[in-house]
């Protein structure tokens, strides 16, 4: 190959590996879209176990690091918290949804990498779920009812502080809280709102009464004035009528008058006729005077009797107003009885339920205890019985082997008898009476010791004889004392009885012909005689 090949080879070469460099490269960038947090995990910053991001991208060095995705879609839990303690030790049920997500904080992020990165969803949920049912029965217990139910936004901001800082710790953040409808068994919010309507309705009644005295009263004042004002106008048209008409009357007598004595001093009947309109005139001016003063009176009788009915309208809506008053505080009261009584109930249904639940406590301490104590027995009477057990074991070894060792010795002391007789049987050339009339006088010493110990034995305080000289036999006294020794058996009837013969210098039995030796007698002695005893 030429310089030219070489080089076309070379640059082909290079190529190539620029290519695969850029594609490897390509290969190892890795972008993080935005529902997603990257983590970048192995090597990476000193001191720090993982490096997370949310956006952009970066490279990953192939061995020594690698990756993994967080998503960022929200989980929803639902969260049915049930018989919760209040701060006024009502137990309520709080159901609520709660939504979360992995955070996009960095330090969270962080968190949710060194301890979510590969749990599935259904853990992550139920991890958040413990933590959020503990924090909320944690915020429920440092609230009062109405803090819960009227004042929500309160409510909502004090499970942020203390649900949201838990989460944190495994890389979640707190996206919503919504809280449904809050009930409790004591029907303590439903006598709160009952006790609110009760008040609005009765400042509704209070409100309406106001504003029917206020109308009544404008009424009265109006009808009152208008009368006023009437009664006013017609005063001045009948004073301005009659006093056009005694204007008239006036201009028409001056102008008789001037008449009449213009006709110099007209004629008597003119004058009575003078005289009766003076009189008519007096009588009209007296009749003008008394209508003006009735008017008046009627006037200021009438004015009275508006008054007097605006005054009596007036107490009638203080009246009314006062029956109001004392209509809502008695309605007042009521609720305010009925909620302290249904406070008081809970608080006897608490009690009632404490006390239950302490009994079934001490109940159940006590069924352990005996339970505890019943084992000890059992197992206290199983170790005494298998200790008696042993025992009786023991003792029964024990006498077992006494009975097997008097057995035995038994056993040998007639193996050795007989093996003694039958040497015995041998030594005397077979005769079994010559061998048991050898083992009668081995006996011997022992009969005549149980004979000497029968005589030994007798218990004779005292023997009265009466001697009357023997005759000739000796005296009674040796007679009797021959005779005493002559009750015992004689050694050849005791062998007889055992069937055994003994030898010839021994004697024979009584009834042979072989005499048997006479002990010698004095000569002077007289034979005995039996005696009696006293």
């Amino acid at each position: 190959m030429n310089a030219a090949g070489f080089g076309i080879f070379a640059v082909i070469a290079f190529v190539v590996l620029v290519f695969f460099t850029i594609v490897f490269m390509a290969s190892r960038y890795k972008r993080c879209p935005s529902d997603k947090v990257l983590v970048i995990y192995g090597r990476v910053e000193k001191g720090r176990s993982s490096k997370t991001m949310h956006g952009g991208g970066a490279f990953v060095w192939p061995l020594i690091q690698d990756y993994a995705y967080l998503s960022l879609t929200p989980i929803t839990i639902s969260i049915p918290l049930e018989n919760a303690l209040s701060l006024q030790n009502i137990r309520i049920n709080v159901p609520s949804t709660f939504t979360v997500g992995v955070s996009t904080v960095p330090e969270i992020m962080s968190n949710a990498a060194e301890r979510i990165l590969r749990l599935p969803q259904n853990v992550i949920e139920e991890m958040a779920k413990e933590i959020i049912f503990g924090q909320l029965r944690l915020t429920v217990a440092s609230l009062t009812i109405e803090q819960i139910n009227q004042d929500r936004e309160s409510f909502l901001e004090a499970i942020r502080r203390n649900v949201e800082p838990e989460l944190n710790k495994i890389g979640l953040q707190l996206i919503n809280v919504n809280i449904t409808d809050i009930t409790d068994a004591s029907d303590y919010i439903a006598s709160i709102g009952k006790k609110a309507a009760a008040e609005a309705i009765n400042q509704a009644k209070v409100d309406v009464a106001e504003q029917s005295k206020l109308g009544a009263i404008g009424e009265a004042n109006a009808v009152r004035e208008q009368e006023v004002k009437v009664a006013e106008a017609m005063a001045e048209a009948e004073i301005g009528r009659k006093t056009a008409d005694a204007n008239q009357r006036q201009r028409v007598q001056e102008q008789e008058a001037a008449a009449v004595q213009g006709e110099n001093n007209a004629n008597a009947n003119i004058a009575r006729y003078n005289a009766d309109l003076e009189i008519q005139r007096a009588k009209a001016a007296a009749d003008s005077e008394k209508g003006k003063k009735t008017a008046e009176a009627d006037q200021r009788i009438f004015v009275q009797e508006q008054e007097a009915s605006a005054v009596k309208g007036e107490n009638t809506s203080k009246a009314n107003i006062a029956d109001y008053n004392a209509e809502l505080e008695v309605k007042r009261a009521a609720a305010l009885k009925q909620a302290e009584v249904a406070k008081y109930e809970a608080q006897v249904s608490i009690q009632q339920a404490l006390y239950k639940a302490e009994q079934e406590r001490l109940r159940a301490e006590e069924v352990v205890r005996q339970e505890i104590e019943k084992n000890k027995i059992e197992i206290a009477a199983e170790a005494e019985a298998e200790r008696v057990r042993r025992e009786a074991k023991g003792v029964a070894d024990g006498i077992l082997v006494k009975y097997q060792a008097e057995a035995e010795g038994t056993r040998q002391l007639l193996q050795a008898k007989a093996e003694g007789y039958r040497q015995l049987v041998e030594s005397v050339g077979g005769d079994p009476q010559a061998a048991s009339t050898l083992l009668m006088i081995e006996k011997l010493e022992e009969l005549v010791s149980r004979q000497v110990e029968a005589i030994s034995n007798l218990k004779i305080d005292k023997i009265t004889v009466w001697d009357s000289g023997g005759n000739g036999n000796g005296s009674s006294t040796s007679n009797f004392i021959a005779n005493l020794f002559k009750s015992l058996p004689p050694l050849q009837d005791i062998s007889e009885m055992a069937g055994v013969q003994l030898p010839e210098y021994l004697g024979k039995v009584k009834g042979q012909n072989v005499q048997p030796i006479e002990p010698t007698k004095p000569a002077d002695q007289p034979p005995a005689q039996p005696t009696s005893p006293a």
